[in-house]
């Protein structure tokens, strides 16, 4: 087998949770490019809209469904559509998520809460309903959460975000355990610093630029470096890897623990 042949996503059917901006765009755009139909959710439909276009555009397969993560209901629905129009899914890309900053003594109840129900309790029940659906229909699948370095530490003023994402190394670990030997894999890609359009003021300003010290590599990520990250385990690359977090921060962690 050949390493195009390795990555191809041909038969698949991918959805994306929180395509409509920043890594969401790109795993969208990834997935549709090595040849699976993809479903595009997330609230803002106009920029659903473009995303929708853009794939098309360069030859793929795609729908936009406005859902909020956060609504069961929208949940269920987005999964229909998406079966509706391509079949079952079999790739799921758990990206939609939130960020917060400040300090954790002046954290409001309603913050931790919205922060904590997107990034953890949204990507439980998403991968709940995917896992159940590709069961039901007999196929397996790749689920792909998306956690962060802050999973493995924290920063200052990040005190939600980063209980949340290290919540979901744990539920990758955990759902990759109960799920493996139905053909269901359950993995997740850590991010460290990438420069999106959501960052790209902060990360390009004089303290922003100061963090690269901090990298081995002595760059900020580009969307393009979670590629490879994102091939290897949605597609048959990685079918033997399961439970597992594969962090890309250029070297950070390793500088940081010795």
């Amino acid at each position: 087998m050949t390493a195009a042949e390795l990555f191809n996503l041909k038969g698949r059917v991918a959805l994306v949770t929180g395509a409509s901006s920043g890594l969401g765009v790109r795993f969208a755009e990834v997935l549709a490019r090595e040849g699976a139909p993809v479903a595009l959710v997330a609230r803002r439909t106009d920029r659903l809209a473009a995303v929708k276009a853009r794939i098309e555009h360069a030859g793929g397969r795609a729908i936009a469904i406005a859902a909020d993560v956060l609504d069961r209901k929208a949940m269920t629905r987005a999964f229909d559509e998406a079966e509706k129009a391509f079949g079952s899914v079999t790739i799921l890309v758990n990206n939609a998520g939130v960020a917060h900053s400040g300090r954790a003594v002046e954290l409001s109840e309603a913050e931790w809460r919205r922060v904590v129900g997107t990034d953890l309790d949204a990507v439980f029940f998403w991968a709940q309903e995917a896992a159940r659906r590709m069961l039901a229909a007999g196929k397996g699948g790749a689920i792909v959460n998306v956690a962060s370095v802050l999973g493995f530490g924290v920063s200052k003023g990040t005190v939600a975000y980063a209980v949340a994402k290290a919540g979901v190394i744990q539920l990758t670990k955990a759902l990759g355990l109960e799920l493996a030997f139905k053909g269901v894999r359950v993995n997740a890609i850590a991010p460290g610093w990438i420069v999106t359009d959501l960052n790209r003021d902060y990360l390009t300003s004089e303290e922003g630029a100061a963090i690269t010290r901090e990298i081995p590599v002595g760059r900020f990520g580009e969307e393009r470096d979670l590629d490879g990250a994102l091939l290897l385990l949605a597609s048959d690359a990685g079918r033997f890897i399961t439970g597992a977090t594969i962090v890309v921060d250029g070297g950070q962690m390793v500088a940081l623990r010795g």
